[in-house]
């Protein structure tokens, strides 16, 4: 029964640095399969954030389609209809709609 347990516990794995080079190797594949691609996403967005213009036909994140009437640091205004005017954050711009894909 001893030689039984002694042969098992020789058997078990020890960690060592294997485990932790598999560790980090989970870690790297993680960062550039999700993280990665995030960030270089969140970096264009706000690209296209800061490069509004006005008269420029966008998409707000909430589904609402505007025209950029006026713009400050932070703050977006857009024209709705015809004398219908909203404020909204500059980070609510989920798309720039280029004149090419007007209908």
């Amino acid at each position: 029964m001893t030689s039984t347990l002694n042969t098992l516990a020789q058997a078990a794995p020890g960690g060592g640095p294997g485990q932790f080079i598999f560790i980090g190797i989970m870690i790297v594949i993680m960062w550039v399969v999700m993280i990665r691609p995030q960030q270089k996403r969140q970096k264009e967005l706000k690209a296209r954030q800061e490069a509004l213009k006005v008269g420029d036909k966008i998409i707000t994140v909430g589904g609402m389609h505007a025209t950029v009437n006026a713009l400050s640091e932070k703050t977006v205004s857009l024209r709705l209809a015809e004398n219908v005017f909203v404020k909204y954050d500059r980070s609510s711009v989920a798309t720039v709609v280029s004149k090419d894909e007007k209908k």
